[in-house]
């Protein structure tokens, strides 16, 4: 989660928007995927599987920006990066109802022997560990 962190600052500090809100009025936030739907019990060599999965966005201020997506060797880590506008002058954050949002990524499969990992990220726990909800996929 710490390389997590050091792509976020880097991506607020050097980051690019088209809109009219500068770098220094936003920040990015990684927000907790709540839950995996339609995760395959077994990949096969060479084809591609759409995961869904949902998170909920905290507040008005926040707007889905990019899915983290980190790759090492057969584990995939993933999480929601949302770009938090900051509150001030005109802009008021206010808290959203619990409201699902469903996202997708499409998982192309190139090993064909072993397992894949899937970790989503489900937030910090009350002693300030990762936790995540842990998938192992067979490649058959």
């Amino acid at each position: 989660m710490k390389k997590l962190f050091l792509i976020l600052v880097v991506l607020a500090t050097v980051g690019c928007t088209t809109d009219d809100v500068t770098p220094q009025e936003y920040t990015l936030e990684i927000l907790p995927i709540r839950t995996v739907i339609d995760m395959p019990q077994t990949v096969n060599y060479n084809d591609s599987y759409v995961v869904n999965y949902t998170y909920y966005l905290p507040t008005n201020c926040h707007t889905f920006s990019d899915l983290y997506y980190l790759t090492e060797g057969t584990e995939r880590t993933v999480a929601v990066i949302s770009r938090r506008i900051n509150p001030g002058g005109d802009v008021i954050c206010e808290d959203l109802p619990y409201e699902e949002i469903q996202g997708s990524f499409t998982f192309h499969v190139l090993n064909n022997t072993g397992t894949y990992i899937f970790k989503f990220w489900q937030g910090l726990n009350e002693f300030g560990q990762d936790e995540y909800l842990v998938y192992e996929i067979p490649i058959e």
